[in-house]
């Protein structure tokens, strides 16, 4: 079997053998559904979409993207006050940046069935679709099976050695010294930019799946997805040989120094809490969200594999270079990662990309930095 298939046959014995090690384990076999549905096919979903769009606008030939609804909106000047309306009540109901994100999905779907016909946003659904619920699925595993290795290793064995590697690589300083003078060097504000940018990263991937599966195929689309999970199934081993959590539960003063205003500083706190509770063996009612990895850094993989998919749009690439290394600078001033988790998640996605995708396997595909889409794109004017 060709390895570009290696990500199936991981995901069908992880999804085979999950129940009867959860069992074994006297762990539930039931996922908290509701957040878990809610975050991926609505809030995530939702948040794709815009990113998709803006993307797009950074990365596509005004021709294909900007220029065709400037001009229907031009001609049909009521369409414009119907937008400002929808927002207005959507500002309303929620937050801004809520109302922009919903308002923009509205306006990206009403123009791609302007341009095609229902016939064809049907097909454009299940293009995405397929990869989006594979995702979904293998990302249900790598929860399933973090709190399994949190249950059976103690999770913070590893916290010393990764911080004292970080010690060595920056002369002496750490993680932790350097958030904390940023704390006192700079407002809160600087933070909760540093965490919009972290929490952000997500929607790539989603964005990632739409246009590679809407110009390229649902089957590129897969291989896409596949490349995400095999860098999640090998960070799944390398946590279960080295387990670590992070610059935060290895700080003594972390939640007395660290801003608590913070949406991080209550997840972190939430996180040691219940790595402690699986590691004692505290009865569980249900799986959730939970995410314990720190080694390898997985908010560096990923970037790093949707960068690689979209390479062939450089200015879109050059944007989202620019997001990551920001991303950097807040995965490291929120005490999320070591500085060693980063460099073993750049080693990761390399690993996957070359074992799905191959390195130059797309090149018979798209011609490298080539604008033209493979086929009729979405954002093709109708």
């Amino acid at each position: 079997m060709k390895t570009r298939y290696w990500h199936y046959c991981i995901t069908s014995v992880l999804g085979i053998a999950l129940i009867p090690i959860l069992r074994r384990l006297h762990l539930p076999v039931q996922f908290d559904w509701i957040p878990l549905v809610s975050a991926y096919w609505f809030v995530l979903a939702a948040q794709s979409i815009f990113v998709a769009a803006v993307l797009c606008m950074i990365g596509l030939p005004g021709s294909e993207s900007l220029k065709p609804l400037a001009e229907r909106y031009r001609r049909e000047p009521l369409r414009v006050v119907l937008v400002l309306i929808y927002l207005s009540i959507l500002s309303w109901a929620f937050t801004g940046m809520k109302a922009l994100v919903l308002t923009v999905d509205a306006v990206v779907i009403l123009e791609y069935m302007e341009r095609g016909t229902m016939r064809r946003l049907q097909q454009a659904a299940g293009t995405i679709l397929m990869p989006a619920a594979y995702l979904f699925a293998g990302f249900l595993l790598v929860l399933a099976y973090n709190d399994i290795i949190v249950s059976v290793h103690f999770n913070f064995a590893y916290d010393p050695t990764f911080n004292a590697i970080d010690k060595w690589i920056l002369r002496g300083w750490s993680v932790s010294d350097l958030s904390h003078w940023a704390v006192r060097a700079f407002p809160l504000s600087l933070f909760q930019f540093l965490e919009f940018i972290y929490f952000g990263m997500f929607p790539q991937i989603g964005a990632a799946i739409i246009l590679v599966s809407l110009y390229e195929g649902r089957s590129p689309g897969l291989q896409f997805v596949g490349t995400i999970l095999m860098a999640y199934y090998l960070s799944l081993v390398l946590f279960y040989l080295w387990p670590s959590q992070g610059p935060y539960y290895l700080c003594p003063g972390h939640f007395s120094r660290f801003p608590s205003a913070l949406q991080t500083y209550s997840i972190q706190k939430v996180l040691i809490a219940r790595a402690l509770a699986l590691w004692n063996h505290v009865p569980v009612g249900r799986l959730s969200t939970d995410y314990f990895i720190a080694f390898p850094c997985m908010h560096i993989a990923q970037p790093l594999i949707v960068m690689w998919f979209l390479r062939r749009w450089r200015r879109m690439l050059f944007a989202l270079c620019l997001y990551d290394a920001i991303l950097i600078g807040s995965i490291l001033l929120l005490e999320w990662h070591y500085l060693v988790d980063i460099i073993a998640g750049l080693l990761v996605a390399m690993i996957a990309i070359a074992i799905t995708d191959g390195l130059g396997l797309r090149n018979g595909r798209i011609r490298a930095g080539s604008k033209t889409p493979i086929r009729e794109g979405p954002l093709s004017a109708g």
